[in-house]
């Protein structure tokens, strides 16, 4: 197991606990007020609408930390596209417990399959340009693991996980430092963890300056679909070995199509993870 999976599960284990801690506090007065301790129930939880699954890892483990001998058995695993009516877990045991974890295990499959729907629908806007979609760090504070997977899971791509494992020179950084070319080359020069450099340009002047330090990613920020065709095709014109190019700035499912077809590598929607509607499920308790 990487360490990128180990880092998802111990965010994942953690978000659940706090969840149950938040929501189920001293206790679940009216479940152990009105269902007896030996009942045993089946339930399902069910897609009410057309949606891409993401988050049934959380739903285990919501169910895991209540009590260990209830059945989890998952009908529909992240990625999976299903309608309406669509049974994506089912579950067998203890019926307090099962009860107790339903608000928090429909939040988390809610929240993160809300995340994959959407990116699912950027991914299918650009199909066949060759362009990828990628997240931002405009994520959930404490959920970006869990957020990330669910952009994988819509077929997206993640950007840079935090500020530690990508450097990303963007506009502050540029004024602060008093050019794009000073602070592009301060990274380049100081760049003692072979991390990868990308710097965000705001004009083709600026583009200009950072094309001979050799980057590795090029952001083009909010540049019109003329100054982005443009810009790539400057950015090819150096053949083998030249930077990517990624296009970002306020792209929407109308406009992301367009930006597509300039020939960028990548756009980076933040909307994938800030503005996602939560999927509606719903959990049925069967007779």
């Amino acid at each position: 197991m990487t360490r990128a999976h180990l880092d998802l599960d111990r965010a994942r284990s953690t978000l659940v606990r706090l969840a149950l801690e938040e929501d189920v506090g001293e206790g679940d007065w009216t479940t152990l007020w009105t269902v007896p301790a030996d009942r045993r129930s089946e339930a399902v939880i069910v897609a009410k609408q057309e949606m891409v699954v993401a988050g049934v890892d959380c739903v285990r483990a919501v169910y895991e930390a209540l009590d260990a001998g209830m059945s989890v058995d998952v009908a529909a695993g992240d990625g999976a596209r299903v309608e309406s009516g669509h049974v994506l877990v089912r579950l067998k045991g203890p019926s307090r417990p099962l009860l107790i974890g339903e608000r928090t295990a429909l939040n988390f499959l809610g929240r993160l399959s809300g995340i994959a729907t959407l990116t699912r629908r950027f991914v299918d806007a650009v199909a066949g340009t060759g362009t990828r979609v990628i997240d931002t760090r405009k994520t959930t504070p404490g959920w970006r693991l869990l957020e990330k997977a669910a952009v994988r899971a819509g077929g997206g791509t993640n950007h840079r996980v935090g500020l530690w494992d990508m450097v990303l020179v963007k506009d502050n950084h540029i004024d602060a430092s008093g050019g794009v070319a000073e602070a592009a080359r301060a990274a380049l020069e100081r760049n003692d963890r072979d991390l990868a450099v990308e710097v965000e340009v705001r004009s083709l002047e600026e583009l200009e300056a950072v094309l001979p330090l050799g980057v590795d990613r090029i952001l083009l920020d909010n540049m019109t679909a003329e100054l982005l065709r443009r810009a790539v095709e400057r950015v090819h014109r150096l053949g083998a070995g030249r930077p990517e190019v990624e296009a970002s700035g306020n792209v929407t499912l109308q406009s992301v199509r367009a930006v597509a077809e300039t020939g960028v590598d990548f756009v980076s929607v933040g909307a994938l993870t800030h503005s996602a509607p939560t999927a509606d499920v719903s959990l049925r308790v069967l007779p």
